[in-house]
């Protein structure tokens, strides 16, 4: 059975340095007709639940740390009795939203298998020290969350993040992938690696 790729937007707030911002997150419920891996919780534990429905969830996956992508993160992982898994060069960030929850820890290179598939973490610092990115090579997706949008990088102007060292990780991680590899983000539309790629030069001069 081919790789099932179920989205859910949920809105809420990104805080961080004492700043606020309403955002729509995209949240990926990847695998088959009996079991998923969610990632990102975002915003709305109830909403991604029901659009789970009656599937185990193997796991609740962070791209990484920011408020945006874990806050539903502990309630979610109740309501479907999953874990969550986050890198802990995010931990910073978790503890800020959910300091009495645990985590599991990412590793980079960790690979999990669902629905005849392996989805591989690769991690890919500098919009937080902690980001990863999600590659199914098989099925050609990557699950970029806040590294890569249509358009550039993500946002490296707060705390905890760097444009220089998200440019490393697409240089390093991202962007060599093949050309037709649908990129799946964590906000917005979804890309190719084709699209975006010839554009690093670009971003580089821009600086962002």
């Amino acid at each position: 059975m081919a790789l099932q790729i179920d989205n859910v937007v949920t809105s809420g707030i990104f805080a961080l340095d004492g700043g606020e911002w309403e955002v729509d997150n995209n949240v990926w419920i990847v695998g088959d007709d009996t079991e998923v891996y969610i990632i990102d919780a975002a915003h709305d534990a109830q909403a991604i639940a029901r659009a789970v429905g009656d599937r185990r969830v193997k796991g609740i996956i962070a791209t990484h740390g920011h408020n945006d992508h874990v806050d539903a993160a502990p309630e979610l992982s109740t309501l479907v009795d999953a874990p969550v898994l986050l890198h802990p060069g995010d931990d910073m960030l978790w503890r800020a939203e959910n300091p009495d929850f645990d985590f599991e820890p990412i590793s980079d290179g960790q690979v999990f298998r669902i629905a005849g598939t392996e989805l591989k973490a690769l991690s890919t610092p500098g919009h937080s020290p902690g980001s990863i990115v999600l590659y199914a090579e098989e099925a050609g997706e990557l699950f970029s969350g806040d590294t890569l949008f249509q358009g550039g990088p993500g946002a490296t102007g707060r705390s905890y993040s760097s444009f220089d060292t998200i440019i490393d990780s697409l240089q390093k991680r991202v962007l060599d992938l093949p050309a037709e590899t649908v990129v799946r983000t964590g906000h917005g539309e979804h890309t190719t690696i084709g699209a975006e790629a010839p554009h690093l030069e670009e971003w580089i001069r821009r600086g962002y």
